[in-house]
């Protein structure tokens, strides 16, 4: 299978543990296919994700539900921001329909950040995760969903429906998150993850990337707020700028420096650390079910 090395406007040389597999075979094709079929948005295009190729082979994806446009303008993600469409009520049916044309088995649902709504877009999550179970009752769901604001209301909306995993991402150090993540709060993340374990008891994630600027000492602090907000798992992964209006890549993050924080994190007590350059926070997510 040909290779290819991820695009990077930067001119820090990309190393060698940097090539992914282009997206070929038949099942990327079907999967291609039906995205396009439904006009479905998913976080693996919209998100740049390097790891599209395995994951569309493998015959799973990870949907972007309320439209393709954020109301944030975060200086990573690869997301369009600007003023958003009007809420598609019909979205949850077409995710769940897709779903099983699909038959997708574990299902990861995120969205883009909706802070033009009064509910955050949270009604619509929920009347998403109830039609993927309606139409898939076998399936098991993954959420990464975004803060809400902190609106502990628009939160326990979601908690409600009780998906097997629910995911909200750090994404950076404290030092950098109001430079990487322009709109959110460090602290208000981390109360998020908390208010989801203490009130929810579901098994919570959460994901930071490296190579922004951060010091290994600021990346083993963010680790361990993690854990002090009863994370059960964590993903580390590399920073990729999506393009040139992006934040620069300051460092590519060595194997054995991602090794060596996997190393800490299950020392820390994270049920599961998935550590590496190409990791993202829905890789391989059925893994962190058992």
């Amino acid at each position: 299978m040909s290779e290819k090395i991820i695009s990077s406007p930067n001119k820090i040389k990309k190393p060698q543990w940097l090539r992914v597999k282009l997206p070929v075979g038949k099942k990327y094709t079907e999967l291609r296919g039906l995205v396009d079929k439904y006009k479905l948005n998913t976080i693996c295009t919209s998100g740049s994700c390097p790891n599209m190729g395995e994951c569309w082979t493998e015959g799973t994806a990870t949907f972007m539900i309320l439209g393709n446009i954020c109301t944030r303008s975060c200086g990573f993600c690869g997301v369009k921001t600007g003023r958003p469409e009007t809420v598609d009520w019909e979205e949850p049916e077409k995710v769940a329909r897709s779903i099983k044309l699909m038959k997708i088995k574990h299902a990861v649902i995120t969205s883009v950040d909706r802070d033009d709504l009064k509910d955050g877009g949270s009604i619509i999550w929920t009347e998403t995760i109830n039609a993927i179970r309606r139409a898939n009752p076998k399936i098991t769901i993954e959420t990464l969903i975004p803060d809400f604001q902190g609106n502990k209301v628009n939160i326990d909306r979601i908690l409600t429906v009780a998906p097997e995993v629910i995911s909200h991402n750090l994404e950076t150090v404290r030092r950098l998150t109001r430079e990487v993540r322009i709109q959110a709060k460090y602290d208000r993340s981390l109360e998020v993850l908390k208010y989801m374990k203490d009130k929810g008891q579901l098994r919570t994630k959460s994901g930071i990337m490296l190579g922004l600027g951060e010091t290994e000492t600021e990346v083993i602090e963010t680790m361990q707020d993690l854990a002090n907000a009863k994370v059960d798992i964590l993903t580390i992964g590399q920073y990729l700028q999506p393009s040139k209006k992006h934040l620069p890549v300051i460092e590519y993050i060595t194997p054995e420096q991602f090794d060596k924080y996997k190393e800490l994190g299950l020392k820390m007590g994270f049920k599961y650390v998935e550590s590496g350059a190409l990791v993202r926070s829905s890789y391989k997510a059925q893994r962190h079910l058992i």
